[in-house]
């Protein structure tokens, strides 16, 4: 008779499937509470105990550890010797084993955890099983994932065993579901020791889609969440309306989730190919939209939009009107979302706001050959820690507005210029090869908006006077940048030439 090895902790439709391989000529060897379950629905197994002639000990810390279970897991069937080791020896060969882990996981994620409870939730027979059956695959089926359950039944009823292709397919999942658990576990105690650059890093993703194609239609992509989702996420958005989103879509809306969440008054921000093309704030969100349109209304077509409010229906009403992509807020009046889902090509995603501040994880870009990895710039930044470098001195008000600015160009591509004014963004020069360039394109969308409200936010320092002199010439009244470079007074005699208040925050906010 053939032998199955069953312990699982998650118990889904275990019943049914332990049924449907007694049904096909299996006895049923188990352990601890899934025997219990599998005898309460009257199966009959037989007891690892029984299976080792050993009791179990510690805790249940060892039940499988024995050669009567992995000598009947790594047995190969077509070696003589191997075979009359067995018999010599009295051991059963295994045939299937079904096995799922302990729930580290759902176990570090519980809130106030205590390290105790984690260490007690890493399993180490599970993986064990798991790898001598996975190891042993062309004459082992090994079954980690209750979606496998009725295709292996499917071919056991129909060929009387698995195929080789199915085993094959199985063990390198096996091997996937134990690399990632063990991933998790690594993580977890490397975070705990304190240790951010560790010889070897071991990160795991869970697979969330297959997309339709990548950033061009002719590359294949898929999408990935980290196996410890993050709450505030476009990958943890509730989509409510329209079409999947597109690989392209997913980098927009993470952006525009990365502008948003600087703010905490009413906003929105309007986010094409990865820039910011408008951003408005005001005393409410409505206000907000007008502001964050009025930046660029030819931009903002086929945009990415992030509120930080419930989507009203006058702000929905004004939305309506132009082509949207993706609109992402933490909620939608009904009214506001019938008839924003009017229209058939937009998507409509909800996502809860009060998580934007929690902690961030590292993130990481890949690179031909490797991958770099950094802390997520979330700095919390006050302009009472800023340096004013020149004669002017700011006034309260536009030191406020340089932080609305300055906010604003930490997410635009480098080289990076913001013009704005107390409400809103009035031109954004980004991605240029030099400053000079970037500061005239924000000056050129910004055009007869200009005015003594406007100032200039640069996101890393001025290498040379000139942009500070385009600055004054075209009106801007104030400056917020880094300062470091060797020619800082080039600039600070430039904006005093002028009239400019300039301040120096010390810190760069590069985005490449």
């Amino acid at each position: 008779m053939k032998r199955a090895l069953v312990s699982v902790s998650d118990k889904t439709n275990l019943v049914p499937f332990v049924k449907g391989l007694v049904e096909n000529g299996f006895e049923i060897v188990s352990t601890g509470g899934t025997k219990k379950v599998l005898d309460d629905a009257g199966i009959n197994t037989i007891s690892i105990e029984d299976v080792t002639h050993f009791p179990e000990i510690l805790d249940g810390r060892v039940k499988t550890l024995n050669p009567y279970v992995h000598g009947g897991l790594l047995a190969r069937r077509e070696l003589t010797e191997h075979m009359k080791t067995l018999e010599k020896l009295n051991i059963t060969p295994i045939d299937l084993v079904c096995v799922n882990l302990y729930p580290f996981k759902e176990t570090i994620e519980k809130p106030d955890v205590k390290l105790a409870d984690v260490i007690e939730n890493i399993d180490i027979g599970g993986p064990s099983m798991v790898r001598s059956a996975a190891k042993n695959y062309r004459d082992v089926t090994i079954v980690v994932d209750q979606n496998d359950y009725d295709q292996v039944l499917g071919e056991l009823k129909e060929k009387g065993t698995t195929t080789l292709e199915t085993r094959s397919k199985l063990a390198a999942k096996a091997f996937r579901h134990t690399a990632a658990y063990d991933a998790l576990i690594s993580q977890y105690l490397t975070k705990e020791n304190g240790l951010e650059d560790p010889e070897k890093l071991t990160l795991t993703w869970d697979l969330k889609e297959t997309m339709r194609y990548g950033e061009n239609s002719h590359q294949k992509a898929w999408l990935y969440q980290d196996a410890l989702p993050k709450s505030f996420s476009i990958l943890s958005a509730k989509q409510l309306h329209g079409k999947k989103l597109s690989y392209n879509n997913i980098k927009d809306a993470d952006e525009a989730l990365r502008c948003i969440r600087e703010f905490d008054e009413p906003a929105v921000v309007a986010m094409k190919h990865m820039n910011p093309c408008g951003i408005g704030r005001g005393e409410n969100l409505e206000q907000a939209w007008d502001r964050a349109y009025a930046a660029d209304t030819v931009s903002i077509f086929g945009g990415v939009i992030a509120l930080n409010r419930k989507v009203d229906l006058a702000t929905a009403q004004k939305m309506h009107k132009i082509f949207l992509e993706i609109v992402i807020a933490p909620g939608f009046d009904d009214d506001a979302y019938e008839i924003l889902a009017k229209k058939k090509n937009i998507r409509l995603l909800s996502l809860d706001f009060s998580k934007k501040d929690e902690p961030t994880k590292h993130e990481v870009v890949s690179v031909m050959g490797g991958m770099l990895m950094q802390e997520q710039d979330t700095l919390k930044e006050d302009y009472h820690d800023w340096k004013c470098v020149t004669d002017v001195q700011p006034t309260e008000e536009q030191l406020k507005t340089l932080m609305f600015a300055w906010k604003a160009v930490k997410h635009a591509k480098s080289n990076a210029i913001v013009l704005a004014n107390d409400e809103r963004t009035l031109g954004v020069g980004e991605g240029q090869p030099n400053r000079i360039d970037s500061l005239k394109i924000a000056v050129k969308h910004a055009g007869d908006d200009i005015d003594e409200r406007t100032v200039m936010a640069s996101d890393a320092f001025f290498p040379f006077g000139d942009c500070v002199e385009y600055a004054g010439k075209h009106g801007i009244k104030a400056v917020v940048q880094p300062g470091g470079s060797i020619r800082d007074q080039e600039s600070i005699d430039m904006a005093n030439k002028y009239g400019i208040a300039m301040v120096t925050t010390g810190v760069r906010h590069f985005r490449h």
